[in-house]
């Protein structure tokens, strides 16, 4: 009978790593977000189609409305970038359904939460990220097209500095705050098509039921799917007029900030209680 080798190098002597062992923090998962928001392809497939949306739309229309000598009145030059800012809100909306769907596609959400147990910090970082970077990008964009409108409708009145605010940071906001529903939702579908078409139903469902909506009982109704929904709120960004009724301004950035804050709540509460 042989006697059993003792394991090579056993010395007696606890091993200590020269790597340093810590707790994974929130940087750490900000850090984790951050490679895989920049790495992938449909980042920047869909930012770049954003690009192309916001920029070519909204100068194509300011060229022609530019070259027609329109009479725009008190109305802000800055608001014909509306419809650019419409079209390129559902390239916001994609990307954050696929910030968190992909990784269940692929399966890749098991070893992210295998690397970070907690499920709060991991929707936290991929929600902080995605913020930033879609706030920044936005922000550079509707900045280029805010001065190109203004260098192109030169007849029109100038804007003050409350129109440029809601036309760059308002419109920042409001398709950040958008995208973090669109997140959330693709948190509680966990598959991309589905979170997408749910995601496009939310936005133009209550405008197109309302616009069906021809029953003298169903105005006090019709109006308030109008005014409140999501492709008016960008419109009214823009535009600030003393009694009108329904969300303007910063009101509809609150407003979609709040529904963003329960939609993640929601979310949050859905990936807690429930297996991966």
């Amino acid at each position: 009978m042989t006697t059993p080798y003792p394991p090579q190098g056993a010395t007696g002597a606890s091993y200590s790593s020269p790597i340093p062992i810590r707790k994974a923090t929130l940087g750490d998962a900000l850090a984790s977000e951050w490679t895989k928001i920049r790495s992938v392809r449909s980042t920047m497939w869909t930012l770049g189609a954003m690009a192309i949306l916001l920029v070519g739309l909204s100068t194509i229309i300011a060229f022609f409305v530019g070259e027609s000598d329109p009479e725009l009145g008190e109305e802000s030059v800055l608001g014909l970038a509306v419809f650019g800012v419409l079209m390129s809100s559902l390239c916001v909306i994609t990307l954050g359904v696929l910030t968190i769907t992909s990784e269940y596609g692929t399966g890749m959400i098991r070893t992210t939460l295998t690397a970070c147990p907690s499920r709060a910090r991991v929707l936290a970082a991929k929600a902080i990220v995605f913020f930033l970077v879609v706030f920044t990008v936005t922000f550079v964009l509707t900045l280029v097209v805010s001065a190109l409108a203004v260098a192109l409708v030169d007849q029109a009145p100038a804007p003050s500095g409350g129109d440029w605010a809601r036309a760059t940071l308002g419109i920042s906001l409001y398709l950040a705050f958008l995208g973090l529903i669109s997140l959330a939702m693709g948190t509680m579908i966990r598959h991309s098509a589905g979170a997408i078409t749910a995601m496009l139903g939310t936005v133009l469902v209550p405008l197109v039921a309302a616009m069906f909506m021809s029953a003298r009982s169903l105005e006090d109704l019709q109006r308030w799917l109008l005014e409140y929904s999501i492709p008016n709120q960008l419109a009214m960004i823009y535009d600030v007029t003393a009694g009108r009724s329904g969300p303007q301004g910063w009101e509809s950035v609150g407003i979609v900030a709040v529904l963003a804050a329960l939609a993640l709540g929601g979310a949050y509460a859905v990936l807690e209680k429930r297996d991966v």
